[in-house]
């Protein structure tokens, strides 16, 4: 094994919208968190080989007023809630609060909540997995040196960079990790 393969512990990012939940617009009500098909039980496999679990989302509609960090922070509280009861844990939870024009260094598509998660939690990107539905996320997990899946069932635009992997949902997207994977861990 080499030096940088253990110097720090592999995470699997997960934006949040379309990815872990429902994608239902500028969500503000708890209630109306919808975890998507086949995410939970997949995350748990996950998990269990060692890797930490670690959203990362941007959240424009605090800047644009649409909803308050405390509401983000109560849906936040009842995402955790939900995967908790079935088994999971998100090590941590990111956020951008800027809308696009802020030009801030956080929001995906630069990697810098990726990286803050990195330094916080020891986290070794090179080893790790961004999934998510929008170019964004591959581009943040790109530039942070991840491995990247994109969720899609459209083709993808001329131009635009292609993810390491391609799936049609997020259950499907979190299997083709776990297959990655389980050489890696031999489970």
């Amino acid at each position: 094994m080499s030096e940088a393969v253990s110097s720090g512990v592999a995470a699997v990012f997960l934006d949040r919208d379309g990815t872990l939940i429902v994608d239902k617009g500028y969500l503000r009500d708890p209630a109306e968190i919808e975890l998507l098909p086949g995410v939970v039980e997949r995350l748990r496999r996950i998990q269990a080989r060692g890797y930490l679990l670690v959203m990362v989302t941007n959240q424009s509609g605090i800047g644009r007023g649409y909803f308050t960090e405390e509401d983000l922070q109560a849906q936040h509280a009842r995402l955790r809630l939900l995967l908790a009861e079935a088994g999971v844990v998100l090590a941590a939870m990111e956020h951008c609060p800027h809308q696009p024009e802020d030009r801030c260094s956080c929001r995906k598509p630069k990697p810098g909540l990726l990286l803050r998660a990195a330094e916080r939690h020891g986290i070794d990107l090179a080893r790790s997995y961004m999934v998510g539905d929008k170019p964004s996320d591959v581009d943040a997990g790109a530039a942070a040196g991840c491995k990247t899946v994109l969720i899609a069932d459209d083709p993808i635009e001329e131009g635009q960079k292609l993810a390491d992997h391609i799936a049609s949902s997020a259950a499907a997207a979190l299997d083709w990790v776990l297959e990655e994977t389980e050489s890696i861990v031999g489970t």
